[in-house]
């Protein structure tokens, strides 16, 4: 599919999602995939259940964010809606206290499309969100619409119309276990973003970014940056960038024994040496080691960890700029990565053209 081709069908989407202003003291959580199932070994999500459900009742909660769960919130594609609502009840009434407070966006994705077709669902559904902020936007939207069959059938103006009127059947395998399909679906809404002068939000392919950049480049320039220090280190301050970069560098060594050097480079997309900051991808709430999570809070972004304690990896501890500990230290918060918007918007600006 070509690049042109997906742009007018985003353009479409966007034109047609409705708008909320961003204001200076908005406060959002972007949370998606979390795949609930029937809280059995088949369910994705039961792993980290009560992670889940302290960040988002207690801390999010209490904290008067707004929860946008931006899509595959229940997996549908594996189990009836009444199942997944019978084993997660604890976490649709966390649900229902944001809505309760208007606090809940809820974005269908393409293993919770089923919603769509239930008369009866407690929630409002939509299919993207744009924040609007000093004039720039922020949208928030899945993912799958970057697909070839989304815009094959124009997702919003002819898929979602032949959907409601009769079940399409969607082959739907996990894209988050096809490196192909997943780096093809991110450079298109990158190249669309960029050329819109807008910030994406995604989540979809169950990978964290964060201005574009993925985990495996965010490590390398640490590495590059503690390299330069270490030539100006005295022995002491060289022993610890040396231990540092040992644990940066186990890191890297398994995302490449994962993946091949192109899935995991920011050379897939696009030919331009500058990379510009419009791509943010929430990863997904059913990680091994705990979820991820986009943050926006007084104007600023941020991509953050949570695990119980002492469960996350080596590099997130060392990684991170902030860690909060939870419910007496039963769990743990980390802020991978933070910029201003402002900032953000003026380096697409000055990038992008």
């Amino acid at each position: 599919m070509k690049v042109k081709e997906f742009l007018e069908s985003f353009k479409r989407f966007l034109s047609a999602t409705a708008v909320e202003r961003l204001e200076d003291n908005g406060r959002y959580v972007f949370i998606s995939d979390l795949h609930m199932g029937d809280g059995g070994p088949r369910d994705d999500l039961a792993p980290n259940r009560l992670l889940v459900e302290t960040a988002l009742g207690k801390y999010y909660l209490e904290r008067g964010f707004t929860l946008v769960i931006n899509g595959d919130a229940e997996d549908l594609n594996k189990f009836r809606l009444k199942v997944v609502q019978s084993a997660w009840k604890k976490l649709y009434k966390v649900f229902d206290a944001y809505q309760a407070q208007g606090k809940l966006r809820k974005i269908v994705g393409n293993h919770d499309l089923g919603l769509l077709r239930e008369a009866e669902y407690a929630y409002p559904l939509i299919h993207g969100l744009v924040l609007e902020r000093n004039g720039k936007r922020i949208f928030a939207f899945h993912g799958h619409q970057a697909s070839r069959f989304f815009v094959k059938f124009d997702y919003l103006a002819e898929f979602i119309v032949r959907y409601l009127a009769k079940p399409l059947r969607i082959k739907n395998s996990s894209i988050a276990t096809d490196n192909r399909r997943r780096f093809a679906a991110e450079r298109r809404i990158y190249l669309a973003a960029r050329k819109l002068g807008i910030v994406a939000i995604t989540g979809h392919t169950h990978r964290p970014l964060f201005e574009s950049l993925s985990k495996y480049d965010s490590l390398r320039w640490s590495v590059e940056d503690l390299l330069r220090d270490y030539s100006l280190g005295d022995t002491s301050h060289r022993a610890r960038i040396a231990e540092l970069i040992g644990v940066y560098r186990h890191e890297l060594e398994r995302l490449s024994r994962k993946e091949t050097r192109r899935d995991l480079s920011r050379s897939i997309y696009g030919e331009s040496p500058l990379l510009v900051p419009c791509l943010f991808n929430s990863g997904c709430a059913t990680g091994k080691h705990g979820f991820t999570a986009l943050e926006i809070e007084g104007g600023t972004i941020s991509l953050v960890h949570w695990s119980a304690s002492g469960k996350s990896r080596p590099y997130i501890e060392r990684e991170a700029i902030h860690k909060d500990t939870i419910e007496d230290g039963a769990f743990e918060r980390y802020v991978l990565k933070s910029d201003n918007l402002d900032q953000v918007f003026a380096r697409i600006e000055l990038l992008g053209a």
